[in-house]
Parts: structure tokens; C-alpha cells; sequence
């Protein structure tokens, strides 16, 4: 069959899997050819590297591009964790399925360790099978990357399952609405959270399921002293905070920036760390449905990518672990919060300045001057394997569960 894709209001509900493993490979690339560039060394050539690296959340977007570094940059033992729909010969899987695969298959035949957990995150059954797989590894976890995003978490304790919503808080929030593969644009508003919409969000959007991940590992005495841990946030400008930062997914980043005290001060006892790092904003499969959010990034990346300061995931994760993580000196520089800013520059004044200029000039007859529709259009595609260079999208694809090119 030939696979185009399926796209609905910003969304797009296929995947290819030639594409999906090709741009998983070009990210393995990138951070090889950087490995050389940097001068990179793994711990086994006396680098300052992670040994074991288990990712939370591993199939897309920061996951995979973390993953990907700590493995082909770094060259860790990597064990990740996902919940994705699984093809069939005739019928298609989630891009995180075959970026997985593509990661797996990538891994074995570079001789890294690799194990990949298709299953619910926020289970304490997952996390059992975590542990079992480390100690049949005779490893113990030096980096712990959570970067899970769901809409739904069952409470392992009560079984009861709550919803996240994107709301804001005690006001309607309005703006405007770029349709990406159109260039139309259009006034949309979301209305304010309701009942118990915003503790629901914090319960699955915060962190207390990390804290219970890390409490549940050490226990089980599968990390190794000096472990640090990771989860990864988003602030962005304030033109956005209405429905991010001082909305319902605002208040579970908060939540999630106050447990990794906590769970900083219980590995600090054995040399290790825990931080929030503030990543740069991105196009996603929930940004992309987000009023203004779409139109701010656009004009984002149009004034980045002209100061030569833009970056993708892999990109921003490389960097993450080169000049943060994994620092000649061994220190981690964080911000008064203890926060790791990966978004310095995209927050930096000046282009904040340029942006809060041309932001209100967008209008549909100046739209692809001012905005990177290109850009962003193509970082949307690529999430599901469309538009990645080097593949053939009129060749057929025969079998929907491999990834064979």
C-alpha cells in the first residue's frame, strides 16, 4: 500500500514505518558524527559517560533523542519503557513502535545492551520488570531520564484512572490558531478547568510517579551510587503562560519541580542528583493543538534558525549531555530553582524581543514570510515518518510490522 498521511485539525493518526526508522537513524547519526567532533569518550575509552541508562517514556521526542545519545554518543546500556499500539501486516502501529524497533535493531548490531518494555510506565508491574531486567544484567541505573507524557495514569495504589487536561486556570484563554499544512489562521479559545480537572492533571502530569520510580529502584538497590535523574519541563514565554505555565499542565510542572528536591535530597546521600531540565519549545503532538502555541514556534524557529541557534530534540539533547550532564569539570550548571535551562536560547531577551515584535504582524497574506510554515510543517510530519529525506513515499509497503528499507 502506499501510506500518505492522515491529518485532522494539527493531528496527524498514521504512521510510516520506513520513515519513522530512517529518521530514528539519521538522529543515530547526529550524535555519532558529533562523538568525533567533540572528541567524545565513552566510559570503557575514560570519559565521563553513563554506564546504564534507563529512559522513561523512551519512543519519541526527548526520550528517543536522549536514548539515542546516551547509547551511540555515550555508549550505554540502554533500557527503555513505552506504551505503543503494535502493527500487523495490514494494519499500522504508533511511530513510537517503529522508532523503538529502529533503535533496538540499531543498538544490537553496535553490541550495546538494549531492552525495550512495551508497557505501562505507571504500573508497579513495570517497574518490577525494570528491576528484574537490571539485576539479570548484573546493572545498576547511573541515569534515569523520565520523560513520559500521557493523558492517562491509573493510580497503582487506588486503581482509579485520571485524566490531564490543557486548560486554563479561573479564565477563558483565547488566540490564535495556525493550521500548519494550511497556513490559515483562526481565533480559538479554551475554556477554564473545571471540578477536580486540575489535581487530575497533577497526578499524572506531576511527579509523583517519578518519585515512585526512584524510590521503588533504590529500594531495590538497582542504582548505582552517583546516579542523577532527569525529568524535562517546558516554561516558555509568557505570551503562552495563560495556558501553559499558569494553567493545568503549569501547575503539574510545578509539582514535578518540587518532588525533584525531594528525590534530590534522598540521592544526595549516595552522591547522586535529581533535576528538572527546562527544554526548549518544540513542535509536538500536543503543542500543535495548543492556541498560539503553533504561530509562536513558528516565528520562534524563523529567528532562530537565522542566528544559527535553533535546534531539534537531538540536537538539544546531544548538547544536554555534553554540556550539561556530563561536563569536563563534573559540575551540572543549574539555575537558583536547581534547574537545568536548555531553553536559554529561546528565552534569551533578544530573541524574546523579535518574537513579542513580530507576533502580532502574522496575518495569512504575510504568513510564510513571517513564520517558519515550512519548518514547523515538516517537524510535525517527521514525528510519524513522514518527510524524512532518503525515502521513496510512492514505493509500496508491503508488511506494516516491519522496517525494511
Amino acid at each position: 500500500m502506499i501510506i500518505k498521511p492522515m491529518i485532522r485539525s494539527n493531528m496527524c493518526i498514521n504512521a510510516h514505518p520506513i520513515g519513522c526508522a530512517k529518521e530514528t537513524e539519521n538522529q543515530i547519526n547526529y550524535v555519532i558524527a558529533q562523538k568525533a567532533k567533540r572528541g567524545t569518550k565513552t566510559l570503557a575509552e575514560g570519559g565521563k559517560a553513563p554506564r546504564t541508562v534507563l529512559v522513561l517514556g523512551c519512543s519519541t521526542g526527548y526520550g528517543l533523542a536522549s536514548r539515542i545519545t546516551a547509547a551511540f554518543e555515550y555508549g550505554a546500556d540502554t533500557i527503555g519503557v513505552s506504551f505503543e499500539k503494535q502493527p500487523t501486516q495490514v494494519k499500522g502501529g504508533t511511530p513510537g513502535w517503529y522508532n523503538n524497533m529502529a533503535f533496538d535493531k540499531a543498538a544490537e548490531k553496535a553490541g550495546l545492551k538494549t531492552k525495550t518494555f512495551n508497557a505501562d510506565a505507571y504500573s508497579d508491574e513495570c517497574r518490577a520488570e525494570v528491576i528484574k531486567q537490571l539485576k539479570d544484567w548484573g546493572a545498576k541505573a547511573d541515569l534515569v531520564i523520565y520523560s513520559l507524557a500521557s493523558p492517562v495514569r491509573t493510580d497503582p495504589d487506588t486503581k482509579v484512572m485520571y485524566r490531564s487536561v490543557i486548560k486554563p486556570i479561573n479564565q477563558v484563554y483565547s488566540g490564535a490558531s495556525l493550521d500548519m499544512m494550511t497556513g490559515k489562521i483562526t481565533q480559538a479559545s479554551t475554556q477554564p478547568a473545571e471540578g477536580d480537572e486540575i489535581p487530575n492533571t497533577v497526578k499524572v502530569m506531576g511527579g509523583e510517579d517519578w518519585e515512585r520510580w526512584i524510590k521503588q529502584l533504590s529500594e531495590a538497590d538497582v542504582l548505582a551510587d552517583g546516579c542523577r535523574t532527569l525529568a524535562y519541563s517546558y516554561i516558555g514565554p509568557s505570551l503562552s503562560h495563560p495556558i501553559y505555565r499558569d494553567g493545568t499542565i503549569g501547575e503539574a510542572k510545578k509539582d514535578l519541580e518540587k518532588r525533584a528536591h525531594n528525590i534530590d535530597a534522598a540521592l544526595k546521600a549516595k552522591g547522586g542528583a535529581a533535576y528538572v531540565s527546562v527544554n526548549k519549545g518544540l513542535i509536538t503532538r500536543s503543542s500543535s493543538v495548543i492556541p498560539i502555541i503553533t504561530q509562536y514556534l513558528g516565528v520562534l524557529f524563523k529567528i532562530m534558525k537565522k542566528q544559527g541557534t535553533h535546534e531539534g530534540c537531538i540536537e538539544q539533547m546531544e548538547r544536554l549531555f555534553a554540556e550539561r550532564l556530563y561536563t569536563a569539570d563534573g559540575k551540572v550548571p543549574v539555575d537558583s530553582e536547581n534547574r537545568i535551562r536548555m531553553d536559554d536560547w529561546e528565552m534569551d531577551p533578544k530573541v524574546q524581543d523579535e518574537v513579542n515584535k513580530v507576533m502580532p504582524a502574522v496575518t495569512e497574506e504575510n504568513v510564510n514570510e513571517l513564520v517558519d510554515l515550512d519548518g514547523i510543517r515538516h517537524d510535525f510530519l517527521i514525528i510519524n515518518g513522514f518527510d524524512v529525506d532518503g525515502v521513496d513515499y510512492n514505493k509500496e509497503v508491503t508488511d506494516m510490522s516491519k522496517i525494511e528499507y
